[in-house]
């Protein structure tokens, strides 16, 4: 397995480097199929976030899905414990639910997931033709509604259910957006208690 080390804002020593190869070799018990590994430490420049002012994410290539977690702390070590903490519990998560799934006590919740999906309706607006302008700090936001800070799009092929959870639990979202496979409807998977869940599903017309 290949660990790559980058880093923002700071230097990376020798001596982290190696403690880093060290502590990350350990995901293979979890997933054999780990290529390679990519550790990047971010130093923000906030004094006001001193106790998060190392944020170190980890990014695990394999032959199935891309694994990614992340954690802040004081230091560039307590970043990677916790980081590498928290994607070991995805790994094993992810484990536990394909074993669940394959095993004798599949959740209820996710056998009937695409049973009890709730379809969207779209809703009913009114046009109207005029449109609220208005300056949010540099930025000028059309309309009324929230402004939108982040946007992101993603390529992804049709998947069932349960790859859609499987992939969920490897990224460590409460959430996971995809096509389902069977009904071509455009779907989001969610995180309830334990190893239940829920489906949403667009009805496109």
């Amino acid at each position: 397995m290949d660990v790559v080390v980058k880093s923002r804002n700071c230097e990376v020593s020798d001596k982290f480097r190696s403690h880093a190869e060290e502590k990350l070799a350990r995901l293979e018990k979890h997933d054999h199929r780990i290529i390679r590994v990519e550790l990047e430490v971010t130093r923000e420049s906030n004094p006001r976030q001193h106790d998060r002012a190392v944020r170190v994410q980890l990014t695990a290539f394999s032959k199935g899905p891309v694994i990614r977690a992340e954690a802040a702390a004081e230091d560039k070590m307590s970043a990677l414990d916790l980081a590498l903490s928290k994607m070991s519990g995805q790994m094993r998560r992810a484990a536990d639910r394909k074993r669940v799934h394959r095993g004798r006590h599949a959740p209820v919740s996710v056998a009937q997931a695409l049973a009890d999906s709730v379809a969207l309706p779209a809703a009913d607006q009114e046009e109207d033709d005029t449109e609220v302008v208005r300056q949010v700090g540099p930025i000028t936001v059309m309309g009324d509604g929230p402004l939108v800070v982040r946007e992101k799009t993603h390529t992804g092929a049709p998947m069932t259910l349960d790859q859609a959870l499987y992939e969920m639990e490897l990224v460590g979202h409460d959430f996971f957006l995809f096509i389902d496979k069977e009904s071509e409807r455009p779907s989001v998977v969610y995180r309830r208690r334990g190893y239940d869940y829920g489906v949403i599903s667009l009805d496109v017309q």
